[in-house]
């Protein structure tokens, strides 16, 4: 059994149990094949609950320091993030945006799943942000259709993103996947790129009912 059997079948019966989790939608995500999974980013534990409830094994970036810790936390973290399928990243670089890029097209042309958070950033408030254009360039670099998805109550159970979550209910929405093959050679036409972002985070808004806002979220965290 891979580590990530092992996870979904122990931590991912206890997630549904304490979170009681409802997962919706769930057909619309390709059974084989490059998939793009776009959504939401409310708190923490959306990136340890989202792997746990895919049939197929998710692969996303994340902050190197989640898998470089010290002491029994750090290298619980480190197993757990790895396992599920977190490729570290230093995102803090000048390079980061690239490095993300490259590490998700490759994911995909491997006919993998590559979940990504479009706002670039855990939402400062609830609200749903401007989503960064990289989910674009990827869709239209490699093919890959696009399935969205909305985390919701998550921060109502780790408000702040830090501590242990409390018990409470969580839904994680799917919807059906979307392609952009009519915009084939124009992934470097910052129009088109807006336009297939932007339609991308009006699924995610409306499977999640989230106000949006026309601003990116490190942004609103700096005003």
């Amino acid at each position: 059994m891979s580590r990530f059997a092992f996870l979904k079948a122990t931590l991912g019966s206890l997630v549904r149990l304490a979170f009681r989790t409802r997962v919706e939608g769930a057909e619309h995500i390709p059974a084989t094949g490059p998939v793009i999974l776009a959504g939401n980013h409310l708190t923490f534990i959306d990136s340890m609950i989202l792997p746990l409830v895919c049939d197929r094994q998710v692969f996303f970036i994340g902050k190197d320091e989640y898998v470089t810790g010290r002491g029994i936390k750090g290298r619980a973290m480190a197993w757990f993030f790895t396992g599920v399928g977190m490729i570290p990243v230093d995102r803090d670089g000048g390079r980061g945006g690239v490095a993300a890029l490259m590490t998700g097209s490759r994911i995909l042309e491997e006919g993998k799943i590559f979940g990504i958070y479009p706002e670039g950033t855990r939402s400062p408030d609830g609200r749903l942000y401007r989503g960064r254009t990289g989910i674009a360039r990827l869709t239209l670099m490699t093919g890959a259709p696009v399935v969205p998805f909305a985390m919701i109550g998550t921060d109502k159970l780790q408000p702040d993103g830090r501590g242990l979550p409390r018990a409470g209910k969580v839904t994680v929405r799917f919807g059906p996947a979307m392609e952009f093959s009519r915009y084939d050679g124009m992934e470097r036409d910052r129009y088109v790129l807006r336009a297939v972002t932007d339609s991308v985070m009006a699924e995610v808004m409306r499977l999640g009912g989230q106000e949006y806002v026309d601003m990116y979220a490190t942004k609103a965290k700096a005003a």
